[in-house]
């Protein structure tokens, strides 16, 4: 399976939205590093109706160089294959980690961020995604 990624500035993405459609989970997440100790990162998982085939990873501004929200933007299903097998190819890459973490690793020409999740909260997640939208949060 082939992700192609976009790293878009928050704005540029969540103009125009509803909060009504937007499925937001705010998660933490460890952002994997060479030193024992890992560093702990909180994400927003995104998704709106407008782009069922999509999922935003949102992480703060202090990670960034140019200090703005930094936003990757890949296929739904990779993240839903990537929770049972390794899967993808290019910028995104997801592959399950034991029985109750999941590794999402991600590429850019800066060099390659590995930040590893909760299994069970990119699973709650992806079930609000396929939720009604008039269902509340």
């Amino acid at each position: 399976m082939s992700a192609t990624a976009e790293n878009l500035p928050l704005n540029a993405t969540t103009a125009g939205q509803t909060a009504a459609a937007l499925v937001e989970e705010r998660v933490r997440a460890r952002v994997i590093t060479d030193d024992p100790l890992y560093r702990a990162i909180p994400v927003a998982l995104r998704f709106t109706p407008d782009e069922p085939l999509a999922v935003r990873i949102v992480f703060p501004a202090g990670l960034s160089p140019e200090g703005t929200d930094n936003e990757w933007v890949f296929p739904r299903a990779l993240l839903e294959a990537g929770l049972q097998a390794p899967t993808g190819t290019g910028d995104v890459r997801v592959w399950p980690c034991g029985r109750v973490q999941a590794v999402v690793e991600f590429h850019s020409p800066e060099g390659v961020a590995v930040v590893q999740f909760d299994i069970a909260a990119l699973r709650r997640f992806l079930r609000r995604c396929y939720a009604p939208a008039t269902r509340p949060a």
